[in-house]
């Protein structure tokens, strides 16, 4: 078997763009307090969303797009409210969120095509190469975009100030909770790209198809230490895992274990960095007010 390695980088370059878009997207939520473990679900919910509308316009990526941050919005919308209004734990809220969002687009897929595993057929984007694909752009975009954003913007600084104290935050006039919100909802746009993406790769949606690439994205964000290049790196180094395990198929490897080797790899470099990284002080605490007098 040959092994070209431009075919490898692109390769990898195309696996990596779901990854990239979610990080960067997570990097958002956790910086103002939020930890966004309802990624995987707002990833699908694009993903559908991207579907039904380019299926449903008669082809037009464009509308894809759109319904995708439609949908994907709406999932980051109602996590932002369950945990950020309501005070709800964040964790349980995002599993919660995640399931019912895998159970909603079976449903959907059952009642819009027929079948409770997969859409009819769509074109995605027709572009010559990977490099011009505006969603390929757009993850390298959110990059470099996030980070001025959030290092070097009034708005990133409200919004980190959020995520270190809360309380400090609330006491110099920053509205905590629509920075919380506002965190939420970037994570949920870019999250909703990457369902796009895979999407209009596949050319179809298929149930459950994000795989636990949404987990994978918020381990990337704390291996990059909660920064939008740190988290774009790691990615990076995952989608590298991913290309592998593709390499592997062919080869004498139980299929089982290569399939396996994405989420090892992701354990075992989580177990080295997780304790070497500062996560925000204030993330996964949902903010009362007037904490002090009760």
């Amino acid at each position: 078997m040959t092994i070209e390695p431009l075919v490898i980088f692109l390769q990898i370059l195309r696996l990596a763009v779901p990854y990239v878009l979610t990080s960067v997207g997570a990097t958002f939520s956790e910086r103002g307090g939020v930890v966004n473990l309802a990624l995987e679900g707002m990833m699908l919910a694009g993903a559908f969303g991207a579907a039904f509308g380019q299926y449903r316009t008669g082809g037009s990526a464009f509308m894809g797009i759109l319904a995708a941050l439609l949908c994907g919005c709406g999932v980051a919308l109602l996590f932002a409210f369950v945990t950020v209004t309501l005070k709800a734990d964040q964790i349980v809220a995002g599993i919660a969120i995640n399931i019912l969002v895998m159970g909603a687009t079976r449903f959907g897929l059952s009642l819009l095509f027929g079948s409770s595993m997969n859409s009819d057929r769509i074109a995605g984007i027709e572009v010559p190469s990977l490099l011009l694909d505006p969603l390929f752009l757009a993850a390298v975009l959110s990059v470099v975009a996030g980070h001025l954003l959030l290092f070097k913007t009034p708005y990133g600084l409200r919004l980190r100030a959020t995520g270190e104290s809360a309380e400090t935050a609330d006491s110099a006039g920053i509205n905590v909770d629509r920075m919380r919100y506002s965190g939420v909802l970037v994570s949920g746009a870019l999250a909703s790209l990457a369902g796009a993406f895979l999407v209009f790769q596949q050319h179809s949606f298929t149930d459950n198809m994000t795989a636990g690439r949404g987990y994978i994205a918020l381990a990337a964000m704390i291996i990059g230490k909660w920064n939008p290049a740190g988290a774009a790196l790691a990615s990076l180094l995952f989608a590298s895992t991913e290309s592998l395990e593709i390499w592997l198929q062919t080869g004498w490897i139980p299929s089982q274990l290569v399939q396996s080797l994405p989420y090892v790899i992701t354990l075992v470099v989580l177990a080295g960095f997780v304790g070497r990284g500062a996560a925000p002080k204030d993330a996964g605490i949902p903010f009362q007010k007037n904490r002090k007098s009760e």
